[in-house]
């Protein structure tokens, strides 16, 4: 099931259920990323491997092996 740092996600959702399966979502990032989130435009720091738009709630998920950089960051949709 884990793959290591060479895993890859079709989209949001996988990497948050990986990152929640993992224990990962509520850890804190080394380096909080600015996001502009894609749903209402918001840009927000994302201090957690998962977090919310504080505008909007959209939900954004980083696995901590892509966590510094926030191109590598996926949105995830609203009610997970």
């Amino acid at each position: 099931m884990h793959q290591g740092c060479s895993g890859s996600f079709q989209d949001g959702k996988q990497v948050i259920e990986k990152i929640r399966m993992m224990g990962f979502a509520n850890m804190p990032i080394a380096n909080p990323l600015e996001i502009i989130c894609v749903e209402c435009g918001q840009r927000f720091q994302m201090e957690y491997h998962e977090s919310k738009c504080p505008n909007c709630n959209m939900i954004y998920g980083v696995t901590p092996c892509h966590a510094s950089h926030a191109d590598n960051v996926m949105a995830a949709g609203k009610d997970l």
